[in-house]
């Protein structure tokens, strides 16, 4: 089974927008639909609380005309038009999809951060992590999200295998980022954020990229937007994540980047997992 996850930064700027910026990731929509993955995940889809458009869904139906769509958007007391996720997924499945509440600090919930595909052997769930934010206004908040975030995926794995991923919004150890050494009080660095992940790790956990590449360097899914030359030089960070149960983890063929191209911010990631 081949799977994508992709922090897009606003769907409807890919599927709609003009901008050299909206021909860039409309040009990794192509490539991701040239991998003929089974499942997509995107994250930050910045879509009203009523979804996609027609036109949106006839953009989407002529990049992936065999899959259904599932999403979820950010609504009141939330934010408008933030944060969102979406799913495609081949026709040929008919998964069980939901669109859970973890009890996680007003309105983290309502943002839509979190849908879940049941399959009849496993779970496919992806995530879309709140940060911390400037100043860290919102690390304790985020705190309790990743405590409960954690909850919710172990109620999973107790059901059947997990594999989830997502934009976890944490750079987990120093290899996961090229200057740590600046960043140990940024937003997705800090102590806290990253002992909640190694937390996650050790509820039955495993990132599948480290798993196959345990010493590999260099290797982020993200690079600032707002810097020209970040992609350019490597300053990453790598802050999204597959991460599978860990009985699973010998099932793990490959989890890598897909190469985005001149486009600075998220890259997709890929796994390939024998199930």
């Amino acid at each position: 089974m081949k799977l994508i996850s992709w922090n897009i930064d606003s769907i409807n700027a890919a599927l709609t927008g003009t901008s050299t910026r909206a021909g860039e990731t409309r040009e990794v929509l192509h490539k991701i639909a040239s991998e003929e993955p089974d499942v997509i995940a995107i994250q930050e889809t910045k879509l009203s609380k009523n979804g996609p458009t027609k036109k949106h869904f006839a953009v989407l139906q002529d990049l992936f005309p065999e899959y259904q769509v599932a999403w979820r958007s950010s609504v009141e007391p939330a934010r408008k038009g933030y944060a969102g996720t979406m799913y495609l997924y081949l026709k040929k499945y008919e998964p069980t999809v939901t669109y859970p509440q973890i009890g996680a600090p007003e309105p983290m919930d309502d943002e839509g951060r979190i849908i879940t595909l049941e399959f009849p052997s496993f779970f496919v769930t992806e995530v879309y992590t709140p940060n911390s934010g400037n100043g860290l206004k919102r690390l304790a908040d985020r705190q309790v999200w990743d405590d409960r975030y954690r909850e919710y995926l172990q109620k999973l794995d107790q059901q059947k295998p997990v594999i989830a991923s997502g934009d976890f919004n944490v750079a987990h150890e120093p290899i996961d980022l090229a200057h740590p050494e600046n960043n140990h009080h940024s937003a997705g660095f800090t102590d806290e954020e990253r002992e909640h992940f190694t937390k996650l790790l050790g509820a039955g956990f495993t990132d599948s990229f480290r798993h196959l590449n345990p010493e590999k360097k260099g290797a982020y899914s993200w690079w600032a937007q707002r810097v020209i030359t970040s992609k350019q030089n490597n300053s990453g960070w790598r802050i999204d994540y597959w991460l599978v149960s860990d009985r699973l983890a010998d099932k793990i063929k490959n989890s890598t980047m897909i190469d985005s191209g001149k486009r600075r911010d998220h890259t997709p990631i890929e796994l390939e997992i024998d199930l």
